[in-house]
């Protein structure tokens, strides 16, 4: 008997013989000669120093050693096969990293990619959020969907949303608040606001106020809140006013969860671009054109 860590593909040769209940049958799953599959169990037999297989007129048998080693090397096995056959199914199936920001998968993309991936089921999309993930594209992801401006990502982004916000609030604050739908209107009311750790991509309220001629501050009844989502959620539990960007919020508007109650402003060129990443795969095309074909639609 030796100390030494027995050999591993002897270990594969006892597994098949044991549940094959045949040296030969083992030697032919495994590719190799009858002889040479019975030399590598007794070599693991020695190593080990007790026998594992039981000589039958027809085939083998597991002794009640080589029942135990029989159980784990059989677990261990199977788990081996089954990773193996997992990273051999990845490599066959493209994937591709999608970056975006927490607004835009939850109230955009969730609601859709099911339908690509009933459309494309030989395609993974995995879905990234960060609250700003323009600077991680690179990193992480195969493509984006980034707020910004024109010229923030490079020739190669295609501006896929521009950008388009109207104040929204829920129907009973409105009833509340009224009569709400000028910008000073809205100015007087609390406010729900997307804060940023850094200059904000998106369209802020004092923006927003700026643009109508309107010098704000923001008031002690106002709100700031870390996510979109959060922001969309604390306006439909009446908490105050959103500025909600077209193309994200239209569901909410049109079963009459959210309401509009002031002026849109847009800014074309602001809003979500498409971005591939200079080393995105080429799974990320077809990706790519399906968000595209989706806005137009």
């Amino acid at each position: 008997m030796s100390d030494r860590p027995v050999d591993i593909g002897a270990l594969r040769v006892f597994e098949a013989a044991g549940r094959l209940g045949s040296l030969t049958g083992a030697a032919r799953e495994l590719g190799i000669s009858q002889p040479s599959a019975s030399y590598q169990v007794s070599r693991l037999e020695a190593q080990v120093g007790v026998p594992l297989l039981r000589r039958l007129h027809r085939g083998t048998g597991l002794t009640d050693e080589g029942l135990i080693l029989f159980e784990a090397v059989s677990a261990g096995i199977g788990g081996i096969d089954r990773a193996v056959d997992t990273l051999r199914r990845r490599r066959a199936q493209p994937s591709v990293r999608l970056l975006t920001d927490f607004g835009f998968a939850t109230f955009w993309l969730m609601p859709r990619v099911a339908a690509f991936r009933r459309q494309n089921p030989g395609t993974e999309v995995h879905i990234i959020a960060s609250q700003e993930p323009a600077g991680d594209l690179e990193a992480v992801a195969d493509l984006g969907v980034v707020c910004g401006r024109s010229g923030d990502f490079g020739a190669a982004a295609a501006l896929l949303i521009a950008e388009t916000v109207v104040p929204v609030c829920a129907p009973a604050f409105a009833r509340r608040r009224a009569p709400l739908g000028s910008a000073a209107d809205i100015a007087a009311a609390p406010l729900l606001h997307l804060d940023s750790a850094s200059e904000p991509r998106w369209l802020t309220w004092a923006r927003f106020f700026h643009a109508h001629g309107i010098d704000y501050e923001a008031g002690t009844s106002d709100l700031g809140l870390n996510t979109y989502n959060l922001v969309v959620q604390a306006a439909i539990a009446e908490q105050g006013i959103a500025l909600g960007w077209i193309g994200l919020i239209d569901r909410f508007l049109e079963d009459g969860t959210l309401v509009p109650v002031g002026p849109r402003l847009a800014r074309p060129d602001w809003g979500y671009w498409l971005v591939p990443a200079r080393s995105g795969s080429a799974a990320a095309k077809p990706v790519a054109d399906w968000l595209v074909r989706e806005v137009r639609a």
